[in-house]
């Protein structure tokens, strides 16, 4: 529920304050992290700003965990053997993980700021982008513009009637009813008579039939408003619930050139630390240190270990529960406790940008109730001429997750060409090539993000969050933010902290 609520924008802001001050002198203190997303490299600068030996081990070849971008020539082989590789044109991309970053995660925006990483805006809402609903509007999709204002303009000409019957007596004053008239006259695009209906008062809102133009045709005709009775039973007005949620009211921002911009700034900071490709297979621990076990995945006979004072472990939970880990009953059990969501994210390219050469949608995103939920135009090199990529898919837990998942990858990019081609017909023609991420199949994450449930948060979370010991947890799963990068930074941020008090005490 917790998980569920913080997707549609109902959690707590960051509570970020600024750089944190790690003081006193940790006398030559050692610190392995496990992990080199953003979490883990957080933890590394910051320790080793304030005096740490810190060493990382990081699963890839790369750095950024789910911090990653896919671009022409990347390839990656998924659970279950199938390897693909990206061919996008240079200079596309998808964001297979987080692709966008909320004003209010400051600490994500800081951190940007202090390493240089360019930001650039994310268009959430597009009042020119598409509403779908596959049994309703004969299967036509319709502008967002359209459909929120013939929703929000018939709504108010309901509470209109209402008011002016003086139902709201007991609600409104008299005087303040006159005030609201007026209110819901303007918001709803009402006419003088309260009435929303075709005319221009609302076409300034929902669009034309036929837009303003110059010359003998230059006067503009008004379009008909969808009827409520239909607006209603399409469902369609529960996509409107995303620009008004906090997590996505703008402004919104993305890195420019693709999201691992920030992990490669963190890996320019830290990257003398990091070790790749190590597989973590045990964690160990008594009163002198922590020992973990780990092999080289290019040559995975050989154990090797790798000796600290202390461990901030920042392993997904989904992979950390399948490992010998010497910590307590409680926290095993928290970390026992969390299964992943599941995501699919695909991106598709084409041939043109057609979304914007014949439907005039620049960057957004448009919703259907199709499994592939959600088509995201991309949000740079507008009205240029040549190829371009869309999010194809973007599939957030639930059934079709599970059911995109247990596809092959062509398998997915065919049912994304084959939905999609209901919202947009210009696939069929315009279609090069795709890469599908499935989540749950990516070895190093297995899941998209921890999914809370509100027992297991209760039960769990403050020992999933304790220092065991000279292990302490951090990442997304150990925040209130599961699945964004801003919950990842401060989980670390916390960690650290409290684990430098404790050297300091010791």
């Amino acid at each position: 529920m917790y998980h569920a609520m913080t997707s549609l924008g109902f959690a707590s802001e960051s509570p970020y304050q600024g750089p944190i001050k790690l003081e006193g002198d940790p006398k030559g203190a050692s610190v392995l992290v496990l992990g080199a997303g953003l979490a883990g490299m957080t933890a590394a600068l910051e320790l080793r700003n304030a005096g740490y030996k810190v060493q990382i081990l990081e699963f890839n070849n790369r750095p950024g965990g789910r911090n990653w971008t896919l671009r022409g020539g990347d390839s990656f082989t998924e659970l279950g053997g199938f390897t693909q590789t990206c061919d996008f044109e240079s200079g596309l991309y998808i964001n297979p993980g987080p692709w966008r970053i909320p004003y209010h995660h400051r600490a994500l925006l800081d951190y940007c700021r202090r390493l240089g990483v360019s930001l650039e805006p994310f268009i959430q809402l597009n009042y020119n982008a598409l509403i779908h609903a596959s049994r309703a509007f004969g299967g036509a999709p319709q502008r967002i513009r359209a459909i929120r204002a013939d929703f929000q303009g018939q709504v108010s000409e309901l509470l209109a009637k209402v008011t002016q019957q003086g139902r709201l007596d007991e609600a409104v004053t008299r005087e303040d009813q006159e005030i609201l008239l007026q209110a819901l006259r303007s918001w709803g695009a009402l006419d003088r008579d309260y009435r929303y209906k075709a005319n221009l008062i609302s076409a300034q809102f929902r669009g034309y039939a036929r837009a303003p133009g110059g010359g003998l045709d230059a006067l503009p005709l008004p379009g008909e408003p969808l009827a409520l009775s239909d607006i209603l039973k399409s469902r369609v007005w529960r996509y409107l619930l995303n620009f008004a949620n906090y997590n996505f009211q703008t402004t919104m921002f993305q890195p420019v050139g693709g999201m691992d911009m920030i992990g490669k700034a963190f890996a320019r900071e830290v990257g003398d630390l990091i070790r790749y490709n190590c597989k973590v297979t045990r964690i160990q621990q008594n009163d002198r240190g922590v020992t973990v076990s780990y092999v080289d995945t290019a040559s995975p006979a050989a154990v090797r270990q790798a000796q600290a004072d202390w461990c901030i472990c920042t392993i997904p939970l989904s992979i950390l529960s399948q490992l010998p880990v010497d910590v307590s009953a409680a926290v095993k059990s928290a970390i026992d406790a969390v299964p992943y969501a599941g995501s699919v994210k695909i991106g598709l390219q084409f041939k043109r940008r057609f979304w914007e050469e014949d439907e005039a949608i620049y960057g957004g995103i448009s919703y259907t109730d199709l499994p592939i939920r959600q088509i995201a135009y991309p949000n740079t090199g507008f009205n240029r001429s040549g190829r371009g990529v869309l999010l194809g898919a973007y599939i957030f837990d639930g059934a079709n997750a599970y059911e995109f998942t247990a596809m092959t990858p062509a398998e997915r990019v065919a049912r994304a060409i084959e939905f999609g081609a209901m919202i947009h017909p210009q696939y069929a023609a315009e279609y090069e090539n795709g890469i599908a991420v499935a989540w749950h199949r990516v070895p190093f994450a297995l899941g998209c993000s921890g999914d809370w449930s509100e027992e297991a948060r209760i039960t769990h979370y403050r020992n999933l969050c304790q220092i065991d010991g000279r292990i302490a947890l951090a990442g997304e799963h150990a925040s209130a933010l599961p699945a964004w990068q801003e919950g990842a930074i401060l989980s670390s941020l916390d960690a650290i902290t409290r684990l430098h008090d404790r050297v300091m005490r010791t």
